[in-house]
């Protein structure tokens, strides 16, 4: 959401920002969740930090030029960005 703004239910922000939210979780489902058994809580986490490792630090997303999202990142910080639990 754009900060100091209001969006009210409906706008072209919200529907945008759900739009970009259900292409993610539709793409972790079935790039990680429907393709991995899960053996355990332990191996369950780190499959899915690997994927997300890889969906922001090395595939390219075509919204911000075919460049990985950690890139763009680096390039506005000039730092590596830090890990979000």
């Amino acid at each position: 959401m754009i900060s100091g703004s209001v969006v009210w239910p409906g706008d072209v922000v919200d529907v945008l920002e759900r739009v970009g939210r259900e292409s993610l979780n539709g793409k972790f489902r079935a790039e990680c969740l429907n393709a991995h058994w899960f053996m355990s809580l332990d191996d369950a986490r780190a499959k899915c930090e690997a994927w997300r490792r890889d969906y922001n630090e090395v595939r390219p997303h075509s919204g911000i030029g075919n460049k990985p999202p950690a890139s763009l990142v680096r390039s506005v910080s000039g730092t590596r960005p830090t890990p979000t639990e």
